[in-house]
């Protein structure tokens, strides 16, 4: 056996159905309210359904790993109109994948080189769980930034000393970011890019809640975007993940791309022959289907954006909230350890949330992490309402 699977820490679920282990709420009449997952409760868009059901056909025939022309032109079409970008070749710098998870994990196989040196690959913290398994699963080291609400959650690169940069081959980045909702500024693109040069890292910038943000005219700026304003021709030594579950509520479809460096998207490429992880050609129809259509994403938004005002009115007034910059979760500080107050949420209120500390590691001396949960705001608007007053009487009784 793989002996680095011994070093694959419980995955956050694991541990919060642990934590729930021989309690029950106490009010059984209370209907149970599920927020401690991310995963999309908003109607599938009919015309993704029909598209699916149209192309069943399809499923008579292999599909491709490098995915249909049209599919991928579709993804560069709306990279283009999304970031403003003079290009995207659908030839050379875009790949179809099942959804933004196994991409991420797979891409770490592919870049880490543990030949010689110990190689350090960093990420957020707290950070997507993935990153650290596919980090410890390729023979590297995790490394972590702590993002910390005393910095606004800012990527404080200064955290880790020039001995570890200098071994780091991979440097995953999530903005906006799970679970903080904080987007990457232009000047902290430019700062990581000057560090990649430095080094020689790659960067991967997991951009799978980009859509979810509340300024239509504001948009959350994306890594290609970043590099493109700085003139960072070809994207070098950057791939971006991004995923229709979120943006068009099809988690299911399991459909997503990348797309950056050509390089380094012709490598995945070929591991990805190898992978064994085509999508299924009736989904590779609807996902172009879905990025070629805008507007049930702007009606999406406007769920999102409906349910944040309404928790933060309900909030407001006991806790200490805002909202994030983009994204679907409540960062939410807790007025004791996160573990606690998600512990008696559940037995108390028959809320579910996730302690912060599940999606963390303690790093420089501290799990930033403990004194948070993790609110997904993906419930109804009501229901969601409703699992906000009850975190509220909570409060109020601590």
């Amino acid at each position: 056996m793989n002996p680095s699977l011994e070093n694959l820490q419980l995955y956050p679920f694991q541990k919060l159905a642990k934590l729930f282990e021989n309690l029950a709420p106490a009010d059984a009449s209370s209907a149970a309210i599920a927020l401690h997952i991310g995963e999309p409760k908003h109607a599938l868009p009919e015309f993704i359904r029909q598209v699916l059901i149209d192309n069943l056909g399809e499923l008579a025939r292999y599909p491709s790993v490098r995915g249909t022309g049209r599919l991928r032109e579709s993804i560069a079409h709306w990279l283009m109109r999304r970031y403003q970008l003079a290009a995207v070749n659908p030839d050379t710098e875009v790949i179809p994948v099942n959804g933004s998870r196994e991409a991420l994990f797979a891409f770490a196989q592919v870049i880490i080189d543990n030949r010689s040196v110990k190689p350090a690959v960093i990420c957020q913290n707290p950070f997507y769980q993935i990153y650290e398994g596919a980090a410890l699963l390729a023979g590297a080291e995790p490394c972590f930034l702590n993002q910390l609400p005393d910095s606004d959650f800012a990527v404080e690169t200064a955290q880790l000393p020039d001995a570890v940069w200098q071994r780091t081959q991979l440097v995953y980045i999530c903005s906006p970011n799970n679970p903080t909702g904080k987007v990457l500024t232009l000047d902290e693109w430019q700062h990581l890019f000057a560090l990649s040069d430095r080094y020689g890292f790659v960067i991967a910038a997991d951009e799978c809640y980009s859509e979810i943000y509340f300024d239509e005219e504001q948009p959350p700026l994306g890594a290609l975007e970043a590099a493109e304003k700085l003139g960072r021709s070809g994207f070098p030594r950057l791939v971006v993940f991004s995923s229709l579950s979120k943006r068009s509520n099809v988690p299911g479809m399991r459909s997503g791309f990348v797309a950056g460096d050509a390089a380094i998207i012709k490598q995945f490429l070929l591991y990805r022959t190898y992978h064994g992880c085509a999508m299924n050609p009736a989904v590779q129809i609807a996902s172009a289907a879905a990025w070629e259509d805008e507007q049930h994403v702007v009606s999406n938004r406007d769920l999102y954006r409906e349910k944040f005002a309404s928790a933060i009115r309900v909030l407001e007034d006991t806790l200490s909230v805002s909202r994030p910059d983009a994204g679907f979760y409540l960062w939410l500080k807790t007025p004791v350890c996160g573990v606690e107050f998600a512990r008696r949420l559940y037995q108390e209120e028959n809320v579910t949330v996730l302690p912060g500390s599940y999606l963390a590691r303690k790093a420089h001396g501290v799990n930033p992490g403990e004194d948070f949960v993790r609110i997904a705001l993906v419930a109804p608007v009501a229901e969601c309402v409703e699992a906000m007053t009850r975190i509220r009487a909570l409060a109020q009784k601590i």
